[in-house]
């Protein structure tokens, strides 16, 4: 079973996963498939529910790029640990089509990756660990300063360099 972490605590998943050939409850936030979502758009947004889409590794999320307004959460899989289009995808959902709801890594998350994954803009993750808190906490302390600006915000090695000089 799965432990969702979402904005760095646990939490219950308020999403019902909706497969492809499941039908969609009349109630309730739901999690579907990219091929729910193009079939049945205008069903799911009449519901006035919460809706989520799932992309797998290999749908590019410009898909759903004029829809990230309508969307509460975008679910990227990681179908293995050694597949990074998830990276890529969480930077150009966050920063060129603006979403702002929920990016949940799904899959083959390994607690290792979560930093790397916030940085580039999920804020929420499946994990299989017995203290997945605990170990989210091991994993965080191991960087304190970043090369590259990312979709997290935080200052890189050469604007804190730059800062310092400035105001030192």
């Amino acid at each position: 079973m799965s432990t969702l972490i979402k904005d760095n605590k646990l939490t219950e998943d308020p999403f019902t996963r909706i497969g492809v050939d499941d039908a969609i409850p009349a109630q309730g936030a739901v999690l579907v498939p990219l091929a729910t979502w193009q079939d049945h758009r205008e069903k799911l947004l009449r519901r006035g529910e919460p809706v989520g889409v799932w992309l797998k590794s290999d749908e590019h999320p410009e898909i759903i790029a004029g829809d990230v307004n309508h969307l509460q959460l975008i679910a990227l899989e990681f179908p293995t640990f050694r597949d990074g289009r998830g990276y890529s995808y969480a930077r150009l959902v966050r920063e060129r089509y603006g979403f702002e709801g929920e990016l949940r890594a799904v899959g083959d998350v390994l607690l290792e990756q979560l930093h790397y994954m916030g940085r580039v803009g999920f804020n929420a993750f499946e994990v299989d660990s017995e203290d997945a808190l605990a170990e989210l906490e091991i994993a965080a302390r191991d960087f304190s300063v970043w090369y590259q600006p990312s979709a997290d915000g935080r200052a890189s090695s050469a604007q804190l360099r730059t800062e310092l000089k400035r105001h030192g």
